[in-house]
This record gives C-alpha cells, structure tokens and sequence, in this order.
C-alpha cells in the first residue's frame, strides 16, 4: 500500500484508544511537549472558565515543524477522522473503512467526497474543555465561553457549539507553537482577521507577520502553511476578491497543511465535520506556476482556495505527516528527522 494509506489504516486500528478522554492519544510531554488545549481552562460547562490566555514564546525557526506536529496530534485526539476528495478513479482503503461509492471518472464537475474514517465530534461532551482551550487562545474567547456557559445552563444537554471554532483551532495551534505575538499571528475568533494581516504582510504593511497572502499556484504549497477558502455567502476566488473588502467581516475557514506532494495535499482544519479533521485534496496545475488546490468549478462540492497564506520559514519536506511524533508512535517508527526522509519522487502520491 502506499505510504499515506498504511498511515490511514495505522489510524483506523487505534481510533477506538483515541475515544476514551480527551487526552488519551496525546503523547506524554516528555516525548512531544504539548501543553493539552483542556488544561488552560477550569469548571464544568455551564461554569467553565480561562485561566491561561498566554502562549508559548518562540520563534519561526522550527515553527512549520511545529506547527505540523500540533496540529497532526489534535487529528489523533478527534479520532483521526478523515475526508477524501481526490476524485480518483480507485481507491485503496483500510481493511473495515467502505467508501460510498468509488468514483469513475466524471464529466466535469466531478464530485468526490468519501469519509475514510468517522472519529469524536463536537457533540461529545468531554471534549467540551478541549476546544474551550482552542477558543482560550483567542483575545474574544473569554466572551465565547461566557455565551457557551449561558447556553449549557440553559439547555443542559445541549452540545454543539453556539460559534464555529475553526478559527480558535488554528489560533490556539499557532500559539502553542510559539507564534505568540499579535503582529507575528493575528490570533481571533474569525480566519478574516489574520488573512487580512497576511494580505498586509504582502503589501508591505506588516513587516513582522508569520505569514504572507498569495493567490493559489503563485508559490509552492508547504507543510505549515495555511490554505483559505470562503464559506457562507462570501464568493472569493482570488486574493483580490478578498483585497478589495480587507477588514470588512466575511464568513472564511483555513486549513493547516501537513503533507503535500506533486498530485493532492493533506490539510487539517478544526469544526471540519464537527471535529478536527484531515482532508485529502488533489492538486492541478493548469495555468498557474505551481500546483494548486483543485476548485469548485473542477470537482463538485469542492472548496475553491482563493489564499494561500506561506509562513516566512525555512521549507521542510513534503511528507512532514509521516515525519510527526504521532505518525511515527502510531507506525513504530523510530524517530527520524526530516531531513532524512528521501526525497519524493514522481508518482509517489500517498
């Protein structure tokens, strides 16, 4: 099997450990010094409260190895719950996972969209504290757990989150991998505000910013980087489409890179199926420099990226998901940095 499939069915198989509690697939700290989201808040939901706003002070040196790490063992605490849009006309699945169908090849648009493995949602109660933490990293999220605790009063078996927390995830991800200053990662409730300081950042305007805005195919896709579409009833499909309204609210979501090859990327997102979620993505290449997210106008029920948002780093290598701590204790492979990793070569899709 190729090499991200046997990741996909080292999942699957312990999927079932990652249920427990919130924190029952993270590795201990000694091995991956994570500070768990959940510890940064206290009390019951309906009384539940921040008592750590700060982050973890660093550098962007080793942020994308970072930045993928965190976000790899969030994906191991939701049950690795996974999404293919490749639109491929085989798929080679894990033994117990049955795809709705396996898609021919379509006239365009093509539709895709198979659930590899279903993990923990929102709406399981004991993870109520972990994605407080999320929102914990956010300057409003005192405020959103005010609301939330309100809402948990009121309706005492509710679960779903009152506000979409995708926003809080890459937030509270960012600063736990020491971007921790709000002109080097605008941490905030909505994705708008720190694609806006990206978008500034490439205009000159925000010398100090992690990261800066190009349109999809303008550079080449990294693990670490962000990839951002519109949702809602914003229609964006550039950068400029965003430009043209920076600091004006629109409804967006991004995505944290953490594989990427010549063919699809991998990217993990917070609230993605109510949960923290891996989606599969396959890359074109028509008319731009470098491969790009494929669009809704390609692949029916696609998300058109219209940022891609580089983080002003050193590249690692493409397969930095099999490189992360998690991957390597989920797979019994000995640490291996990844620099040592071969390099991919074509046809080498995972």
């Amino acid at each position: 099997m190729r090499p991200l499939i046997v990741l996909l069915a080292a999942a699957a198989m312990v999927a079932p450990v990652a249920a427990q509690t919130p924190s029952a697939f993270r590795l201990p700290r000694e091995v991956f010094d994570v500070i768990p989201p959940e510890t940064r808040v206290a009390g019951p939901p309906g009384r539940m409260r921040v008592v750590q706003g700060r982050c973890r002070p660093g550098q962007l040196e080793g942020a994308r190895r970072r930045i993928v790490d965190i976000a790899v063992q969030e994906w191991a605490v939701f049950g690795f719950q996974t999404i293919d849009a490749t639109a491929v006309r085989t798929r080679v699945l894990p033994d117990g996972i049955v795809p709705d169908a396996v898609n021919p090849s379509l006239p365009r648009p093509r539709q895709a969209r198979q659930l590899l493995q279903a993990g923990r949602t929102e709406g399981e109660r004991r993870l109520a504290a972990t994605i407080a933490g999320y929102w914990s990293a956010t300057p409003d999220g005192p405020r959103v757990l005010a609301r939330q605790n309100r809402l948990w009063r009121a309706s005492p078996g509710a679960t779903l989150w009152r506000q979409p927390w995708s926003a809080a995830f890459v937030s509270w991800v960012m600063c736990e991998a020491g971007l921790d200053q709000p002109e080097v990662f605008a941490r905030d409730v909505s994705h708008r505000v720190y694609i806006d300081q990206a978008i500034e950042a490439r205009d000159g305007l925000a010398p100090s910013a992690a990261y800066v805005a190009h349109d999809p195919g303008e550079v080449p896709i990294g693990p670490g980087d962000l990839l951002c579409n519109a949702r809602g009833g914003a229609v964006y499909r550039r950068l400029a489409d965003r430009r043209a309204e920076v600091d004006r609210y629109a409804p967006t979501h991004c995505d944290i890179v953490v594989r990427v090859d010549e063919t699809r990327v991998a990217v993990i997102g917070g609230n993605v199926m109510d949960g923290v979620s891996l989606t599969l993505l396959p890359l074109v290449t028509d008319g731009t420099m470098h491969p790009r997210p494929v669009a809704a106008t390609e692949l029916d029920r696609a998300r058109t990226m219209f940022a891609h948002l580089s983080l002003r780093a050193a590249p690692i290598h493409g397969a930095a998901l099999e490189a992360s701590p998690m991957l390597r204790a989920l797979t019994g492979a000995a640490a291996r940095p990844t620099s040592e990793l071969p390099d991919i070569e074509e046809g080498d899709a995972p």
